[in-house]
């Protein structure tokens, strides 16, 4: 029994990206999390996901797009566009795990999945190299305008943007669920 691990898997909590900051990973920590993201139950083999990784300046500038992209839509206070400039300035690293789902007689029900499992996976090898992450949407992942900015095609998606760092503050847990109320025995 792997008690490290089934200790780690136990206790792993998010932390708000607001929260994050460096250091986050290194080019060989961050392949690491890329690698074990990929070794999720893939129907067929058909890899339906992708990344876009972000990270230095680039952060600044996806901000800043973003900003204009919701102000092209509704009015912001000044609050609200220096939220939306530095959204993605506070992790170091920001992976966008895009859902990109193959025509194929795997389901997209299932393909969905497997991206999903991608995005948990980058949360789960991100707290086992010792940093911490939060897997966000927000209404970003759905703006066709912001797609179009990170370069998505007509068919995929955004499953989610995912923030690494080192956590600034210690999380609180939330209450989980009663397992009683959760599990049923087929009999």
């Amino acid at each position: 029994m792997n008690k490290q691990l089934l200790n780690l898997l136990k206790t792993r909590r998010s932390v708000l990206s607001k929260n994050l900051s460096a250091p986050g990973p290194d080019k060989e920590q961050l392949d690491t999390i890329l690698e074990i993201a990929t070794r999720v139950p893939d129907h067929r083999k058909l890899e339906p996901w992708r990344f876009i990784v972000i990270q230095g300046d680039a952060r600044k500038k996806l901000g800043e797009q973003f900003c204009k992209i919701k102000l092209a839509d509704c009015e912001l206070t000044d609050d609200q566009i220096k939220a939306e400039t530095n959204r993605y300035n506070h992790a170091p690293v920001v992976i966008v795990v895009v859902f990109s789902p193959v025509e194929h007689k795997t389901p997209v029900f299932e393909q969905l999945l497997s991206c999903g499992a991608v995005c948990q996976h980058v949360n789960l090898a991100a707290l086992a190299l010792e940093f911490n992450s939060q897997w966000v949407t927000n209404w970003c992942a759905f703006d066709k305008g912001a797609q179009k900015e990170l370069g998505l095609k007509p068919h995929e998606s955004i499953a989610g943007f995912i923030h690494i760092g080192t956590a600034q503050c210690t999380p609180n847990d939330r209450q989980r669920p009663d397992l009683n109320k959760k599990v049923n025995y087929y009999t």
